[in-house]
């Protein structure tokens, strides 16, 4: 980036010089309406991925017997976590006004963390477009014929491709080589060793680099162009991954309504998720402001390192200003979120729709893995709890916000739903090297 405008930028967003410092920010999207909109998707999508996911539930039961209890649904529950939210006010010296729930994602079946959504739902609609054109099925068939030798057989003409920190690789791997397919996972340098080694497990091709998410991704595009067998999970631009992603606010409703849990005017929602790229929050923001309109506030959380979605939604520049553009070097413990540029297409849908981002030091990670496992016995991956540290971010700097909207003196009865993205999977091991760390 030249460094006039560099210079204009860090002019119009004095925020860019805490952020260039590495110190923690809280961001308020001005650009938030009541009634979010955009050209770009629709609910119509998310409306299709939730029948391709019902019609491939017997198929789930039989390659994955661990779904038989939810009868071919990947889910996750909800869990309060009330031992938690006394342990944080403590730590950081703030009052939480509100109730503390746990979306738990990293729990999530097959692959163990939020990608288990978009990633599998995105595989599995690719095979049954294959299998449709290629008159081995039709929509009113039962899908359980999936897991026969005939169509593995059928599939392994086939690959599959993506760039990913780790574990978006993980769940299109492991969906990819259930059903048959070949499947390449291009990894960036901070992906964890572990998980490359799961993928190798299930039979995946890992490549390696030793650059960042964006390199390995764009050398996956490439690869795949030449390989009209191939086809390329776009991290970056996919509608399939983001329909996923966005199923997850239809459930939770469901969830919600069972547990007695409101959300309107007089008892806002407030939710935080982590974000890489922005295909995960992304779609799962989109879903949730459609169903709870204006009365859910949705706040991105990045690692101080890596904020590229805060950057890129601040500066109205999107994918065309990396971290590197403003001297940060995108290093960072939470490797599911150590992304330098944001996608396009997910921060032009987002405009409107999150009510802003703020950022976390990695030792505010740490310091939340060993709380999570004191207070609750709970362990989620260091990426998993920067959605811990928003309540307390809104709490300390978000008054504005909370105000111009209203919502201070609702505080008392409103939701924070911390949306856990991943962890279950992680090795005993490195489990207890990250909790030496807490």
């Amino acid at each position: 980036m030249e460094n006039e405008l560099k210079h204009e930028l860090f002019k119009l967003h004095p925020m860019l010089k805490k952020i260039t410092n590495k110190d923690t920010i809280f961001w308020e999207n001005t650009k938030w309406m009541k009634k979010a909109k955009t050209d770009l998707f629709s609910m119509e999508e998310v409306d299709d991925a939730e029948e391709t996911l019902k019609r491939f539930s017997s198929y789930l039961k039989v390659a994955f017997p661990e779904l038989e209890e939810s009868d071919g649904f990947i889910e996750s529950s909800i869990q309060a976590i009330p031992n938690m939210k006394v342990a944080l006010e403590k730590e950081f010296g703030t009052s939480i006004a509100g109730q503390f729930i746990l979306k738990c994602d990293y729990a999530l079946p097959i692959s163990g963390s939020i990608k288990a959504r978009g990633g599998i739902y995105e595989v599995l609609k690719h095979a049954e477009r294959l299998a449709i054109a290629n008159s081995l099925l039709k929509k009113e068939d039962d899908y359980a014929v999936l897991a026969t030798e005939k169509l593995r057989a059928f599939f392994q003409q086939y690959t599959i491709a993506v760039g990913s920190t780790g574990n978006l690789g993980l769940s299109i791997g492991i969906m990819g080589k259930k059903l048959g397919f070949n499947v390449v996972v291009h990894m960036s340098s901070d992906a964890k060793e572990w998980k490359k080694a799961l993928l190798r497990e299930k039979g995946a091709t890992v490549i390696e680099y030793e650059a960042d998410y964006s390199v390995a991704v764009e050398n996956g595009r490439k690869e795949a162009e030449q390989d009209p067998m191939c086809h390329f999970i776009d991290d970056e631009n996919s509608k399939d991954l983001f329909s996923g992603y966005a199923v997850a606010a239809k459930r939770l409703k469901v969830q919600f309504e069972k547990a007695n849990i409101l959300v309107d005017e007089a008892h806002p929602l407030f939710v935080y998720l982590p974000c890489g790229v922005g295909g995960g929050p992304g779609g799962v923001a989109y879903g949730l402001r459609e169903i709870f309109g204006e009365h859910v506030h949705i706040f991105f959380a990045e690692p101080v390192a890596s904020p590229c979605m805060t950057i890129g939604l601040m500066t109205d520049l999107h994918d065309e200003i990396s971290v590197e553009d403003i001297g940060l070097d995108n290093k960072t413990e939470a490797d599911g979120l150590a992304v330098g540029r944001a996608s396009k297409f997910v921060g032009k849908v987002m405009e409107t729709y999150i009510s802003g981002c703020y950022t976390v030091k990695d030792e505010e990670l740490f310091t939340s893995l060993g709380l999570a496992m004191e207070s609750e016995g709970l362990f989620l991956e260091p990426s998993a709890h920067a959605g811990m540290f928003g309540p307390i971010q809104l709490m300390k700097n978000g008054q504005s916000y909370l105000e111009k909207h209203n919502l201070a003196d609702k505080m008392e009865h409103a939701t924070h739903l911390i949306w856990a993205t991943g962890g279950s999977m992680v090795p005993q091991e490195m489990r207890e090297e990250y909790l030496k760390k807490a």
